[in-house]
């Protein structure tokens, strides 16, 4: 009979571990479903909070820049004509910046890319903002910006031609698309002066467009050669273009009649700031998201950052398209996420 009550005990004891048991694994279930929800929550909060720097960033940044760049200043109406100055400031915050960065919050270790790259990249990159920076003279911001997109078009023709790399004919597809677009938005019937104007303003950013394309080169380069890391790049290619634009200031003597521009027009010093500072703030969301969220997101973020642009200078600035340029917008932006979403499948592989 004892053996029996024994018997008993033990098998409600058995039942009560394996109830215990099934609760436990319960709660562990539980609490991973809430610790994946947790950081899927964190992880999309994360990517709305770069997404918004980047949206904004560069929204004032080109807000600041076409009225730098476009506006009248006084009753004199006086036009802003100190581009070296300019980018002086901007490259001078982003390596600061950049330089801050590396040595507190976000250390990358030891840089062992050699200089002669550097150097050579920051020409580039120095001339391809010059050149952007000066088309605004001729064309309007929307303008800019559109043409800007094509960026993926110079990196893959001298990606083709200097590194001997294959795309997928979807790849080509897509820019083609983009390059389609442009030729829509950028074709024009005007005569005489507008089109001699115009004619300036795109071929400034035509040679934007290839500096662009060999910075991505170079960087190519380097990533492979020296395993280069962004925030590197941003610091010794600013920089170096400091360095660059310095030497040009002091050969046009343009630094003393920015000087009296800034006593006439002082209100000029704060949006020089926010615009330099705005520029510095973008460039380090991108490569935050970049480094967190990878090329993709970040590819897709900064497209609909470039249409956002767009709609910004329209609504601010009056700088309307005719349904001939918003065809051609449309044609760029698409062809632009498309090749964000599925340009990968298009990557680049060097011929053997």
């Amino acid at each position: 009979m004892r053996r029996a009550d024994d018997l008993e005990v033990v098998i409600d004891r058995t039942g009560e571990l394996s109830e215990k048991r099934a609760v436990s694994k319960l709660v562990r279930g539980d609490s991973t479903v809430v610790r994946h929800q947790t950081e899927k929550m964190k992880f999309s909060v994360k990517l709305i909070i770069y997404a918004a720097g980047i949206f904004i960033s560069y929204a004032v940044f080109g807000i600041f820049q076409e009225k730098i760049l476009r506006g009248r200043y006084g009753a004199d109406r006086e036009r802003f004509e100190y581009p070296f100055t300019l980018l002086f400031l901007q490259c001078f915050v982003n390596a600061a910046l950049a330089r801050i960065l590396l040595s507190t919050i976000w250390k990358q270790g030891r840089d062992l890319t050699t200089y002669g790259y550097y150097i050579s990249a920051s020409f580039f990159y120095m001339l391809a903002m010059l050149t952007s920076t000066a088309a605004l003279k001729y064309v309007n911001y929307p303008t800019q910006v559109v043409a800007k997109s094509c960026k993926p078009i110079p990196v893959m023709l001298l990606g083709v031609l200097l590194a001997r790399k294959r795309y997928s004919l979807l790849k080509y597809c897509f820019v083609t698309l983009i390059v389609v677009g442009v030729a829509i938005f950028s074709y024009k019937n005007d005569k005489g002066a507008a089109g001699e104007s115009s004619l300036f303003g795109n071929t400034f950013l035509c040679i934007s467009l290839i500096s662009d394309g060999l910075i991505a080169a170079l960087q190519d380069r380097m990533r492979q050669n020296f395993q280069s890391k962004s925030l590197h790049m941003m610091s010794q290619l600013n920089f170096f273009s400091v360095v660059y634009v310095s030497v040009a200031i002091v050969f046009t003597g343009e630094f003393p009649l920015f000087l009296n521009f800034v006593q006439k027009y002082p209100q000029v010093l704060g949006e020089l700031a926010l615009f330099a500072g705005c520029s510095a703030v973008g460039q380090i969301f991108i490569y935050s998201m970049v480094a967190e969220f990878g090329p993709l997101n970040c590819s897709i973020v900064t497209t609909c950052r470039k249409l956002f642009t767009v709609l910004c200078s329209i609504l601010l600035f009056g700088n309307a398209l005719n349904t001939q340029q918003w065809i051609g917008t449309v044609l760029v932006f698409v062809g632009l996420f498309l090749d964000a979403f599925f340009g990968k499948s298009g990557q680049a592989v060097k011929k053997a």
